[in-house]
């Protein structure tokens, strides 16, 4: 983030190349949700054609393979995109480690109330995580945030390490971990809930991969929602901390405000 002292620089006019690239959100949103809904329909946009049929060969095992392909897809685009920007983040690591265990449940052929215990798995282990973590000295959110402050100046990002390092908003961070978790396995139950009601057919036939891909359509906008209103909660209690300690505008997500602040308070800084 820029200086607040500062006026931010104009950005550069972006090139024809930059212009015409497609943002990531949007191949994001491809490989993990628009192409295994397609591999995984009979009947892909009404034109008669399906995955499992023409490429794997119908039946079981066409619907099997169907259903493997499109669940390795996202997992193989997580990895790639990790690989290729070369991101080693914690941040990073952990989404590559939930892309593989994600990956591996690939292979627990089930059906009925397991599958659907299965499809919400990574949101249990994440909030199970995130539990165990807001008990530590580094409670998980702590790590998302730190993750933000990297591009910030070296002056800056001492600053918010600082403020981070405070008992009060540590204790706030361990807090914002336990909402963040709360949340995610409140939305672990609710997908469980909703595949249990409508995945309910018989594993490897056509009609449990068209209901996989029909409620995969479904959860996608009210699984982001939930998660949105966790990390939300989580930022306003951390926030609201940083408030008291430091007084009003301080703000991890501004960290020229802050800075200044802790310069009014005659406090060090490194």
């Amino acid at each position: 983030m820029p200086p607040m002292s500062q006026a931010a620089p104009t950005p550069p006019e972006p090139s024809p190349a930059q212009k015409g690239r497609v943002p990531k959100t949007v191949w994001d949103l491809v490989f993990t949700l628009v192409i295994p809904i397609l591999i995984l329909s009979p009947n892909i946009l009404g034109s008669g054609i399906s995955i499992a049929e023409q490429v794997f060969g119908g039946g079981t095992t066409g619907n099997v393979r169907a259903y493997l392909l499109a669940a390795l897809i996202p997992v193989a685009y997580v990895l790639w995109d990790l690989l290729v920007n070369r991101n080693v983040s914690p941040v990073a690591l952990i989404g590559g480690a939930g892309a593989i265990f994600s990956g591996a449940l690939a292979f627990w052929y089930v059906d009925g109330f397991w599958y659907a215990i299965k499809d919400s798995a990574r949101s249990y282990l994440t909030g199970l995580l995130f539990l165990i973590s807001a008990a530590t000295s580094v409670p998980l959110f702590r790590v998302f945030l730190d993750a933000s402050s990297i591009g910030e100046s070296p002056e800056h990002r001492a600053a918010t390490q600082r403020a981070m390092r405070d008992p009060g908003v540590h204790r706030s961070l361990a807090q914002a971990t336990v909402v963040f978790a709360v949340v995610d396995l409140i939305g672990g139950v609710v997908n469980s809930v909703v595949n249990y009601a409508r995945v309910t057919a018989k594993f490897g036939t056509d009609d449990f991969n068209a209901q996989v891909a029909a409620v995969n359509a479904l959860m996608r906008i009210p699984g982001l929602l939930i998660t949105l209103v966790g990390v939300a909660v989580a930022i306003w209690l951390v926030n609201r901390a940083v408030t008291a300690r430091y007084g009003a505008g301080a703000s991890l997500f501004e960290p020229g405000k802050l800075l200044e602040r802790m310069r009014e308070r005659g406090e060090p800084v490194a």
